[in-house]
């Protein structure tokens, strides 16, 4: 057999090892639901809620909140706001002459990135625990009360949830957060979970640690600091959230490349906990480091080599191989693939994560987030 293929079905095999151990580990834990020891409890709640021109959406976003199933004197709003439109002038207006929740807002005078303005809004929440929510998104009127129950296990210090309803109808999206769901799931069966969503994350407010404030993963590197603090962070199916997303190749790599960056440059910085805090560094992140850093390299190296080999068994018919593939991504974009479009997902997610490790080689990577037009008109 040609040399060139006998590489490319190795470098294949290699490559999905890791994601058969971990399907073989899903079949034999078979997780479902929190493996938190949840109890009804009602804790007072701090709400932080960054906002940027959010004018269109703002309003929609703090009905949203007033209307979640938790008693609302327990409750209190901290917006910190850095927007250069009408935005805190209509969040003090919407919560003029209302008693509760309370409003805290905190202006910022200048923009100077997430997570900078997260310490701060984090630094003055008052109460028990602290969720984090995204005004793009939409939550479930029952998160909060699903949280605070995963948070009455005094073993956990962090839940996030999942989107269970992908706005804009993105196939594609969708089916990446089914898989990305069940690899939480078994992540938080196991020890805990990596990876916690901004649209709905609850943390305890006596866990909360400082975040690096060139951060662009913000979320998760709470999460990941209170997990080396000592406790679990989770995720629990049952807090839903619903988030807008692109399907066309060309939009995704705009949404999704900024977050696979932070999450990169995350795992690199904390490199020091592979193989420590039990099976959190013994498995969970050896698998995420495969996943985004190691895998989308690899996938690429196999893609060139089986392209050598078509070419050295077959001449030109060897150009089948990136053919093929650019078939398959056009397809996958459009949402075509049936049965096989998670598969897609999982590709476009690797190519997104190839080309943040490049960025990031390069030394690009900002803390500034740009609004997404498109997808805020979904939320009006």
């Amino acid at each position: 057999m040609n040399a060139l293929v006998v590489a490319a079905l190795a470098l294949l095999a290699v490559a999905a090892a890791p994601y058969v151990a971990y399907l073989s580990l899903y079949a034999w834990i078979r997780p479902s639901g929190s493996p938190a020891a949840k109890e009804a409890a009602e804790p007072t709640v701090s709400v932080v809620l960054p906002t940027y021109n959010e004018s269109r959406i703002v309003e929609g976003k703090l009905a949203g909140i007033c209307d979640w199933d938790y008693p609302a004197e327990k409750m209190e709003v901290v917006v910190v706001d850095s927007s250069d439109d009408e935005t805190p002038d209509l969040i003090r207006d919407f919560f003029e002459g209302r008693e509760s929740p309370s409003l805290h807002l905190i202006e910022e005078k200048e923009r100077r990135g997430l997570a900078p303005a997260l310490n701060d809004a984090y630094a003055a929440a008052q109460n028990e625990v602290v969720v984090k929510t995204d005004c793009d998104s939409e939550v479930a009127d029952d998160a909060l009360r699903e949280a605070v129950a995963n948070l009455a296990d005094p073993d956990v210090g962090a839940v996030t949830g999942r989107n269970a309803d992908v706005l804009g109808g993105s196939e594609v999206e969708a089916g990446y957060r089914g898989v990305q769901g069940h690899i939480q799931a078994l992540e938080s069966h196991l020890d805990s979970t990596l990876i916690f969503h901004g649209p709905f994350s609850a943390f305890e407010n006596d866990e909360i640690r400082p975040i690096d404030p060139d951060s662009i993963a913000d979320d998760t590197e709470l999460a990941l600091k209170i997990r080396r603090g000592g406790k679990r962070v989770l995720f629990d199916p049952s807090i839903r959230y619903m988030e807008a997303a692109h399907s066309a190749f060309g939009k995704r790599r705009k949404q999704k490349d900024r977050r696979a960056m932070g999450l990169i440059r995350l795992l690199v910085q904390h490199r020091d906990a592979l193989g420590r805090y039990g099976k959190y560094g013994r498995l969970v992140l050896p698998f995420n480091w495969w996943f985004m850093i190691v895998s989308p390299w690899l996938l690429a190296v196999t893609l060139v080599v089986a392209t050598a080999a078509g070419v050295s068994v077959s001449g030109v018919g060897g150009v089948v191989v990136p053919v093929a593939v650019g078939v398959f991504v056009v397809l996958g974009s459009r949402e075509l693939l049936g049965p096989v479009q998670a598969l897609y997902a999982l590709f476009d997610t690797q190519v997104s994560l190839l080309r943040a490790g490049v960025k990031l080689l390069r030394g690009e990577g900002s803390a500034m987030w740009d609004v997404d037009a498109e997808l805020r008109e979904v939320y009006e």
